[in-house]
């Protein structure tokens, strides 16, 4: 006889036995071998092997055991569970050895396990010729963590797993479970209690508001592998890049990610867009956060499909020649008590000091970026999207909320770092870490901060200090915050007030070349009270357009990159709501579009054509020599002339006048040595809804000097338009 000892017994069915395959299974003991099993509510249990079938005898409370005369645990020995109306034969998951190596247990302990999701969740796999899924999860400070699903009726009591030493990190291989099945981890916390968890490892979840994890296996065979190749031929920020950003269930609702798939490549494409950002996908409970608070990072929000569903868009993206970003979000997650806080009864991954867990802006949690098993957490989680899911490029959401310790935090509410700064120290070497990670992982890919203040360094490589003394971030691109409430202020004031405020668009050529920049009219510039961009302009309904239109042109020939928030290409009047997604019935021409919304689309078409044709525009923005201003200072005309220049030299000309007046015989200077400048970009033709104002032919440069050039054109200057020029 070899029944459970009681204390085992006791800690199997408290939910807290570290070592349950040390008593469960089959195991060598005098006079034979001893097999022990848990299977609550099953009405017997027998072990099948080759020439063998025996029963064990039931001990109650679910478990059963025998000693049999065997010389040797069989090979493959299966359990025969007969319950009430059902009977299965399945491999006994307490006869395995461990399914997850030492290796992975070193790196995981290190906080360097750079391919994480292939050591922690749930996987799929054969494991000693069985097929099933393994289990694995960090929680350090649980008493005993168990498997539940509805392969088990939501019952782990049959499912305890084992503690791997001292990494913190619980694992169990169930055969003959696999890919669509539900599952949660049940842990009991140091105090005793339990607390039912969904995987934060997990690829797949249900759709919200249920949120088990689903097991998961991705089956798709990607098609872009050319993009992949080119993708790292240039630089980004000496490429074109125009962005559209898009929340994916809103653009056109209803949508699935393979509907979304038939639709989305072809409209970016007609459009002109190099690039797509998707505001985030990771799953998450409240679709009113607009997926910026994260429960499940793993996994693409259920809402739309599968992942691989998913794959599905981001390849058909990428053959349509569109390269895919992704909102990101490492600064913080929500207090759902089935999600990360507090996840196995104690913080973990939430900073131990309540102060600087709680965020003060959004009533969510901060990352303890000092803990080396989170910062792993979160650099993998990097890599995973660009690597799973080939994302080519992650913008990170709220920056400068993790970068400083009195961030939205009063005096008295806060605690300086080791040298007595504000800095978060932790922050800025877990970003320093992310950034090196995914440009080592993922060649071509671009990450972009959503930084708010003037850190020094954002887009610096990380060994070259700076003055403060610190490396910089890394990043690739930085979202030139000043530049767009600086801008959109001066376009909301009435024309005759703008010369007051002219250095409002000058100024941004001060910094212009500090970092690497994006010019971002996202998603944040068009709700809550803000209007869309047409909306923001002051006079009649001709003057806004005109106004975006000329706002437009100035913004796509402006030193950096562009980011145009879904709607505002085609001037929707409505702020965005993420219930119906953009106004298109304004593009039917049943509604008579044509000169107004459309006109405006076809004006960003262009643009995107124009801009992509023209090296001026791209090749040398962070390059001080790929600039030049001509008219800087016309603040009583509110015009605004500067050159773009390309590598070989060749040059652009943008003229921007904001005043409702057409200014004849305007003169502007231009560089010596060409006879002749073609107009190439009219904000204000008839087909974008303008009132025509333009000229076809080629302008003669006079060789009168002006402007501290040598030669210069008499132009005319349409109202409120902006006004692009090359050599003929």
């Amino acid at each position: 006889m070899s029944p459970v000892p009681a204390p085992d017994r006791a800690r199997l069915l408290d939910g807290t036995h570290h070592d349950p395959h040390g008593v469960l299974g089959a195991h060598p003991v005098p006079g034979g071998v001893a097999f022990r099993a848990l299977r609550p509510y099953a009405r017997s249990v027998s072990v099948v092997a080759a020439d063998l079938r025996a029963g064990l005898r039931d001990d109650g409370d679910g478990f059963f055991s025998a000693v049999l005369p065997l010389r040797a645990v069989p090979d493959g020995y299966r359990l025969d569970i007969s319950y009430e109306g059902a009977e299965l034969e399945i491999p006994d998951a307490y006869g395995f050895l461990p399914a997850l190596g030492e290796f992975d247990l070193h790196l995981i302990g290190e906080g360097r396990h750079e391919q994480l999701w292939h050591a922690l969740g749930a996987r799929p796999m054969v494991h000693q010729g069985a097929t099933g899924t393994r289990f694995t999860v960090w929680a350090p400070n649980a008493r005993g963590v168990r498997v539940v699903g509805n392969f088990n009726f939501w019952d782990g009591t049959g499912f305890p797993m084992r503690s791997l030493g001292g990494s913190g990190v619980w694992e169990l291989f169930v055969p003959s479970v696999g890919e669509g099945e539900l599952y949660k981890f049940e842990i009991t916390r140091p105090d005793g209690s339990r607390t039912l968890r969904a995987d934060p490892l997990a690829r797949r979840t249900e759709a919200p508001p249920a949120n088990s994890s689903v097991i998961d296996e991705s089956h798709h065979e990607w098609h872009d592998a050319e993009w992949l190749a080119r993708r790292a031929e240039v630089p980004v920020h000496q490429a074109p890049f125009s962005v559209y950003e898009v929340h994916l269930a809103s653009w056109r609702p209803g949508l699935t990610y393979r509907q979304l798939a038939e639709q989305l490549p072809a409209y970016v494409a007609d459009m002109g867009f190099t690039h797509i950002e998707l505001m985030p996908v990771a799953e998450h409970p409240f679709g009113g956060s607009w997926g910026y608070q994260v429960t499940g990072f793993y996994a693409p929000t259920a809402r739309l499909g599968t992942p691989d569903d998913f794959k599905y868009l981001v390849d058909a993206l990428h053959r349509a020649g569109i390269g895919v970003l992704m909102d990101w979000v490492p600064a913080h997650f929500p207090r759902d008590d089935w999600a990360l806080a507090e996840f196995d009864g104690r913080t973990l991954y939430e900073h131990e000091d309540p102060g600087r867990a709680a965020h003060p802006d959004w009533g969510t949690l901060e990352f303890d970026y000092g803990r080396k098993e989170v910062r792993n957490f979160l650099v993998a989680n990097a890599s995973y999207w660009c690597e799973e899911f080939h994302i080519d490029g992650l913008r990170v959401d709220a920056v400068a909320s993790m970068l400083y310790l009195d961030y939205s935090r009063e005096d008295g509410e806060w605690s300086p770092n080791e040298h007595g700064g504000r800095e978060n120290l932790d922050a800025v070497a877990f970003l320093q870490e992310m950034n090196a990670t995914v440009y080592r992982r993922a060649p071509g890919v671009v990450t972009i901060a959503e930084e708010s203040t003037a850190w020094d360094g954002v887009t610096r490589a990380t060994h070259h200090k700076g003055p403060g003394g610190f490396g910089g971030l890394g990043f690739g691109l930085k979202w030139n915050m000043g530049w767009m409430h600086d801008s959109l202020d001066y376009m909301a004031k009435e024309p005759v007030h703008r010369k007051y405020h002219h250095n409002e668009m000058t100024f941004s050529m001060v910094y212009a070349y500090s970092e690497n920049y994006v010019l971002p009219i996202s998603h944040d510039e068009v709700v809550h009270g803000k209007r869309s961009l047409v909306s923001k302009m002051p006079g009649d309904w001709w003057q806004r357009r005109a106004d975006q239109r000329a706002y437009l042109g100035f913004m796509w020939a402006h030193p950096g990159k562009q980011l145009l928030f879904m709607g505002q290409e085609f001037a929707q009047g409505a702020e965005w709501s993420e219930g119906h997604g953009p106004d298109w019935w304004l593009l039917d021409p049943a509604y008579g579009a044509e000169a107004d919304h459309r006109g405006v689309r076809d004006l960003v078409r262009d643009l995107n054509m124009l801009y992509r044709g023209e090296p001026a525009l791209w090749q040398r923005d962070t390059d001080p020599e790929g600039f030049s201003w001509v008219a800087g200072d016309a603040a009583e005309d509110n015009v605004f002339a500067f050159l773009r220049y390309d590598a070989a030299g060749s040059p652009l000309l943008a003229v921007s006048h904001f005043s409702p007046v057409v200014r004849h015989a305007y003169r502007v200077g231009v560089p010596d040595g060409f006879g002749a400048w073609q107009e190439v970009l009219n904000t204000d033709e008839s087909r974008y809804g303008g009132g025509g104002v333009t000229h076809p032919d080629p302008f003669k440069a006079d060789p009168v000097p002006s402007h501290g050039r040598p030669a210069s054109l008499r132009l005319t200057l349409p109202p409120l338009a902006t006004v692009w020029l090359r050599p003929a």
